[in-house]
Order: structure tokens, then sequence, then C-alpha cells
């Protein structure tokens, strides 16, 4: 356990006594704490920008650009208030109707935040695509969106758009961010803020109006689209509150790209909610940027995935090099399960522990997280938000049955959260199946301990069954993650017609180790001594990356897809060779 001894140089936790937050929380007492509307309504953006504007911060700076060439550029909270109700004043004139779907096709430039806070203020639903998608991909989003807008840049419409607009009878308008030419069915971006007035009358949105759209893939079929209501802020504001720790003007940044959940609840929503500064950084990834970054800006809270931990870890504590990280006063994770090693690792090199967070496209925000005042147990997902039932159950017919402490179950949530998904788009019984005698079925296999703390295991689909012992792959992952040659570490069953299945470990070197017969025979024994040989990988594979979503999850399911020869299934997700555009 790592225990924590606070700095009296910093600010007090937002959560100090968990115990108590947790016997006392009622979400209509969180409820209270967002400004809402005059008429009993609640709007994303309003919470986000505009009511900071009214309590007299609007000079604050919102948003911190950092652009790739070098360029710079800070925007207030009073300029996003104006630039998003001209976005959303645009909206109307081209007839956008609330609930109508608004989609970006992006990188991180400034204008994707300009549209989705005045998507969201118009009471259009906002959709995130991934910049790095290949046409396909965007295809069908677009398609099973049914989207009227998109907003992308030049280059993405030639390369992604263009050749597939007649399959997309509903997409009316496409908005350019770098061009100032119009034509039917394309229009500058810009010329259209410009002809819009800065000034709009508050949204007139509900809690339960669709806000967000986030495409989530599956191991088989389709994307599956998650619906979020503007009921979601509740959550977002208050879990960047307690987990992460934000305050009024913080200087926040979340590496995660905003084609993905995490970057709009995490890299947009919950920072400003807040009234922090939100650091947003243009450029590709890169260890010596990244820690200039943390350094020059004074970056006091950090959000970011295992993926780009282990690459900081991989490069070396010698990129950190002349860097000062003094005004870090919480780093925190997401994405992928945090290796032990990771948390340590963070403790030793940059002087703060990373903090573990779990939680998915379905639930919005974050419901199991490690607290800044609490104890750490590496490994460990931490506990659950105040608010939050958490269970490992089993599941019967009609409902489940919870399994005591130490027992591994699947991990359910109790429904009732204000940022759960309310569906997911035009597959209601899809979406039915992920309930059950009142719990939201997560999918994913943990354990808890007696003291509260959940412990992740794998997936349904990850875990293997070999001479009767089922194995979750984090386990055997983490130990071979132990060892000072890797870099990363995979595991997938292979069948076997005794055992049934067996383990086989992919792995990737760090930077001075070579694959070869004899580093093969080392890690297979250092495994073997440390899990035994029934839960001990019997076969490895050496190769350069894992392959990875481009929110940092191992798509182990892939791994297993290849070695047998079996459909890729959904690959629309899938990182490139390495890690692009930041979007850890």
């Amino acid at each position: 356990m790592i225990h924590k001894t606070l700095n009296d140089r910093e600010p007090v936790p937002n959560l100090t006594d968990y115990a108590t937050m947790q016997a006392s929380f009622s979400w209509d007492a969180a409820r209270a704490e967002c400004a809402g509307l005059s008429d009993g309504g609640l709007n994303i953006a309003f919470e986000a920008v505009d009511r900071w504007v009214a309590a007299g911060r609007g000079e604050a700076i919102a948003l911190r650009w950092l652009g790739k060439n070098g360029e710079r550029r800070d925007f207030s909270y009073a300029e996003l208030a104006r630039l998003s109700d001209r976005f959303a004043n645009g909206l109307q004139r081209l007839g956008i109707n609330p609930g109508d779907r608004v989609c970006i096709l992006a990188g991180r430039i400034p204008e994707l935040y300009i549209t989705a806070l005045g998507t969201l203020k118009a009471g259009a639903v906002f959709c995130p695509l991934f910049s790095a998608f290949g046409p396909e991909p965007v295809r069908v989003r677009l398609v099973k969106s049914r989207a009227r807008v998109l907003v992308t840049t030049t280059l993405l419409y030639r390369r992604k758009v263009r050749e597939q607009r007649s399959d997309l009878p509903h997409l009316e308008q496409v908005l350019l961010t770098d061009s100032d030419s119009d034509e039917p069915g394309i229009r500058s971006f810009h010329t259209l803020l410009e002809a819009e007035t800065d000034h709009r009358p508050p949204p007139r949105t509900q809690p339960e109006d669709w806000a967000l759209l986030h495409f989530t893939s599956g191991t088989t079929g389709t994307p599956k689209g998650a619906i979020h209501v503007h009921q979601a802020v509740i959550a977002h504001r208050l879990t960047g509150c307690w987990v992460l720790d934000l305050r009024p003007g913080d200087i926040y940044w979340c590496t995660a790209d905003p084609g993905w959940v995490t970057g709009v609840s995490y890299g947009i929503i919950a920072p400003l909610a807040n009234g922090a500064t939100l650091v947003v950084d243009e450029a590709e990834f890169d260890a010596r940027r990244w820690y200039a970054i943390l350094d020059r800006e004074r970056v006091n809270v950090w959000y970011t995935a295992p993926t780009a931990i282990r690459m900081l870890m991989k490069v070396g504590a010698e990129a950190l090099h002349g860097h000062d990280l003094g005004a870090l006063r919480f780093m925190a994770s997401v994405g992928e399960p945090l290796n032990p090693e990771a948390v340590t690792w963070g403790l030793a090199t940059l002087g703060r522990p990373f903090h573990d967070t779990w939680w998915q496209t379905e639930t919005g925000a974050i419901m199991i997280a490690n607290y800044r005042a609490v104890d750490i147990w590496p490994g460990s997902m931490g506990q659950p938000l105040p608010g939050i039932e958490a269970a490992i159950v089993q599941r019967r017919s009609g409902g489940v049955d919870r399994l005591p402490p130490g027992e591994e179950g699947e991990l359910a949530l109790r429904m009732g959260w204000p940022s759960m998904f309310r569906g997911y788009l035009e597959d209601e019984e899809r979406y039915r199946q992920c309930f059950a005698g009142g719990w939201y079925l997560s999918g994913d296999l943990a354990t808890c301990d007696a003291n509260g703390y959940f412990w992740f295991v794998g997936r349904n689909d990850d875990v293997i069954k070999t001479s009767g012992h089922l194995i979750g792959p984090f386990e055997v992952e983490n130990v071979l993650m132990e060892h000072p040659a890797v870099a990363e570490a995979g595991m997938i069953g292979k069948p076997d017609e005794f055992a049934g299945e067996i383990v086989k470990a992919f792995v990737a070197l760090k930077t001075g180790y070579e694959p070869g017969d004899a580093l093969r025979k080392e890690l297979l024994g250092f495994a073997r001594t440390r899990l035994g040989p029934a839960v001990a990988p019997r076969e490895l594979e050496f190769v350069a990356d894992l392959p990875k979503t481009r929110s940092g999850k191992i798509m182990r399911r892939l791994l297993r897809a290849r070695e047998l020869g079996l459909p890729l299934g959904d690959v629309s997700t899938l990182e490139g060779e390495h890690l692009k555009d930041s979007d850890a």
C-alpha cells in the first residue's frame, strides 16, 4: 500500500473523508450544485462556460491551445461563451433542430471545442469521430448517426468523406474549418460564425434531452452508439471535483483524443464545469514535449493513459532532465487497468503516484477510482464514487447474485446515476441485455476485497480456462511487466487438445533489449516462478507493438483472431503502429 501524506503547502483535497461522504451522499444534492436553467432545465454547455461568465469569471482562461508548430492561443470563458453562441445560432440558421446530430472529424483544434459547446447549446446532439478513422469507419458512423452536419478540415474531407458523399443522404452540410469557399453542401466554418451575433437566449434543454452520442466498438458487429443526456454533467462535474481534485484556476491537461469519450467527458466538460484552465496539445506524443508542457504550463492535474505512461517508462528518466514538475499535485490514469509498476514508477520518478480510474463509455463518467486523500493499493481500480453502488455478481436467470469479498465475478453497478447511458442508438435489445435485476452489467470480471477495493481480472471474453483453472490476463501481464526487459505484455488463450487452452503471451520489449530464444526462455521461466505452472504462459512471442485501441486498451481479441486465423471484427478504433496525435 502507498500511504498518503498530504503536503501542507497544497490545497486540501476536495474529497477528504471518503467514508463519511459515501454514507451521506445524495444525487439530488449534487444536482443542486449545478447552476441549472431558469425553467428547471439543464444544459452541459451552460454549466461548462456560461455559468462562470455569470459568476464574474468570464476573463479567466478556459482553454489554452498549443499548436503542433509552436502556436499558442488562450480562450477565456467569455470568449468560448460568445463563440459557442455564434455556432449555435449558425446551426439554427442551417435548420438544425433539437435532437439532430452534429458530428466532428478533426484533431485537437480550437474549432472542435467551439463545435461541442455550440452544438449542446443548440439542443442538438454532439457526436465526435476519431480523426484517424479511415473512410469506411467514418461512413458507418455518419450513416448510423444520421448526422445532418459534419465539421471537419479540408484534408480530412477529401480523404475520408468526399468520395462517399452520395452514400450519406442525411448529411446536408459540411463545415470546413480551414476553407473560406462556399459551395453547395459545403460551407466555411468561420464564415458561418462571422455572420452570427455573439448573443443567444439561454438553452432550453431538459435533463433527459439527448446531448452526446459516443460510438464504442464491441468484439463483433457494427459500432454501438451510446446515448447520453444533459443530466450527465452532474456526474462530470462531481467526478472532476472529487476524483481529479479540480477547482477553479487549476491548470489541467487530459491527453485523450476528443474522438474518444474521455476526451469529451474529461477533456472538455469536467474541467470547464469546475472552472479550470484546460491545456490542449495538438501535437503527436513526444516524451520531451510532454515533460516540457507539464513544466512550462505549470500543470496541476494530469489525466493520461497506461499506454502513455508505459511509453514514458520505456523512454527513461533522461527525458525528464531539466524539467520541474513541482506544480503537479495529482496524476490519474484511464483506458486500461494500470499496472502496479506504473504506479510506483510515477512515485519514484515524478514524485507522485498515478491514480487508476475505472469507467466505460456506457457509464459516461468515472465510477471507481483511487482518490487523492485515500491510500492506494497499486494495481487496484480503487473504490466506488460516493453515490455509486458497485458489486461483484454472477448472472442468473432473471437477475444476479451478489458474491462475497474475494470471489471473482462480473462488476455491476446499481442503476440510477445521472451519466448512465440511456440507450444504444436504434438497438434497444442490445441495450436491454446490459441490465439485470436493477444492475448494469459491465462485462468486466473483477474481485472486491474486504476493504472495499476492486481489482480488475479481465473482460468476460478475455478470461481463459486451462486445465480447469480460470485465468485473467491482467495477473499474467502484470508479472511479465515486472521483468526489466518488458515494456508491454498481452495474453490470450490458445486452444490445446489436452488443457483445453494454454496461455500465450505477446511481449513488446524496452529499448536496449533484443528478442531471441534466450530471452524467451528467461521470460517464460520468470513467469513460471512467480505464477506457477498452471497459470504461467506456455508460449511467448515477441512483437514490436501490441494492438491497442486509440484509448489505450490492449485488443486481446485481435491478438487471438490473428493467432487463430479468425475474422478480425470491428477494428475501426485500432491504433496505428505508434501512439499518434497524443491521444493516449
